[in-house]
Formats: C-alpha cells, structure tokens, sequence
C-alpha cells in the first residue's frame, strides 16, 4: 500500500512505511501531517502525488515516485532449488521493503513479497558461496513456511478479490497486530445498529455503507479466527442449497423437524412421531 501524505506548509510525498519515513526520518509525529491518499496502484499515486504538489504550490519532484522504485526494483534469479536476490545480505532488508507486492515464480510456487514474509526472509537468507554481494533462500523452505505466517494463497495483483484487498487493507492498518475478535465483535454490533437505522430511514446509500461496512468487519473477524471469510460463506452456503421451506410473514422458515412447535400460530403437529 502506498500513501500520499501532506506535512502542512512543508510538502507532499509518497511512501510505503508512514512511521519509518515520515516520523523516524524526517522528525514529524502523527498529528504533523495527514494522509490524502492510499493505493495499491503505483502509477495512479505517483500522478496524484505530482498533480497535488502542483496545486499546492511546492516543488514538484524531479524523478517521479513510481520511476525511483521501479528503479529499485530486484531482479531475483530462480533455479529449482533457490531463488537469489541481487543484493548483499546486509542491504536486502531494504531492498525486500522496497519491492514490497513484487511477485517471482519458482519450481516451487508463486511468490510475493509481503510484510508478513519479510521477517522470515531475513530469518534465512544465506550468502552466495560464488558472490559475497549476492544472497538467497530455498524455496522449498519457503514454500512451506507460508502456512505459518499467512493462510492466504499468494495470487497475482490483477486478480485480488476484495475480501483480498481488504486483508491488505487491514494488514497495512495494523489491525490483525494490534486488534482483537472482542474488539472487530463490538465494531460488527457497531454497524448492525447503523444499517438498523439506515433501514428504518429508508436511506438507501447509508443501507449500501453499513452493509459494506460489516462485510469489511466480518472479513477482519475472519482473519483473526485464522479463518476466510470465503470459507465461512461458502460452509453456508452448502448447509442451506438443499434446505426446503416456506415463507411467513416475510421469512424464509424451513422444514420442521418431526415434532414442530409453531411460532407463529402457537400450535404443535403431532401428525408425526414425536421424538425429542
């Protein structure tokens, strides 16, 4: 994820990692300067980043954002057993944040630079017996290590689902770090309450926002379950496909069990054998 971020009177930039550029480099705490933008689409920021430094009147960058990363960008070198960065084993943390989403194919399966992995990454990297300026992984091992810090499959950009986008959202956020189910479980009760008012007043785009809104809690509540909420879905799902039922008062109830208490006449069938 990327932020375009105003410092008030100072300037405009962009960056991946607010604290480490914006607060550890250049010395503004958090209520200095307010983010006007997030994207994942490098170019898309780089522009804005340009054309609001323009309408705000300070010195527009030289080399656009989007050209210096690039410019940054690792040509990882694959075999069957490793894949091996261009940098020295000192430098490639950097590097590793630098080229944050870049995505490389192995025998082994398809890769992609996160947060999540990076850590793992440094864990075991290992010098270039051939070039001390070079280092690599196996990727075997870290084909197998993706079961422990992440229970999403590694997918290309351009096929990112929502639900996909909005874990990234959250990751970025520190929320999966920092927050809880108590916490996302409050929040869903939160937006309910919104969407119950929303209905109640007919409005149609608040209706759009609170549902928007739990599906976005829900997928957070999910993660932190270490569960997806696609799966929670689709387990749903084929528990009620073949469910028969009818319609009352405007709710689907489904077919009784052998003994049915009526909820809504107050009467029991006893037309079947009762079991309890």
């Amino acid at each position: 994820m990327h932020y375009l971020y105003h410092i008030p009177g100072k300037k405009i930039g962009v960056t991946r990692n607010l604290n480490k550029r914006v607060t550890e480099q250049q010395g503004y705490a958090s209520d200095e300067y307010e983010v006007l933008l997030t994207s994942d689409d490098i170019d898309y920021i780089s522009n804005m980043e340009r054309e609001l430094q323009k309408s705000y009147g300070y010195k527009v960058d030289i080399t656009p954002y989007n050209k210096l990363i690039k410019s940054k960008s690792m040509n990882i070198n694959v075999t069957e057993q490793t894949s091996t960065f261009p940098v020295p084993l000192n430098k490639l943390k950097g590097r590793l944040l630098d080229n944050m989403g870049l995505i490389w194919e192995t025998p082994h399966g398809t890769f992609r630079i996160t947060k999540d992995n990076i850590p793992w990454i440094m864990a075991n990297a290992r010098t270039s017996m051939f070039n001390s300026e070079r280092c690599y992984v196996y990727n075997k091992a870290l084909s197998a290590s993706y079961s422990i810090f992440t229970t999403e499959k590694v997918v290309e950009p351009t096929s990112l689902s929502v639900y996909d986008k909005i874990r990234t959202w959250a990751n970025d956020k520190g929320i999966y770090d920092k927050g809880d189910t108590r916490t996302q479980y409050l929040k869903l009760m939160e937006e309910v309450g919104e969407l119950a008012e929303a209905i109640l007043k007919e409005n149609k785009p608040e209706i759009i926002d609170a549902i928007g809104d739990i599906v976005v809690v829900l997928t957070n509540l999910s993660r932190m379950e270490n569960l997806k909420i696609e799966d929670c879905v689709e387990s749903a799902y084929d528990i009620i496909k073949d469910r028969t039922g009818t319609m009352i008062n405007g709710t689907f109830v489904k077919t009784s069990t052998p003994l049915t208490f009526s909820s809504y006449t107050g009467s029991v069938n006893y037309n079947q054998k009762q079991t309890l």
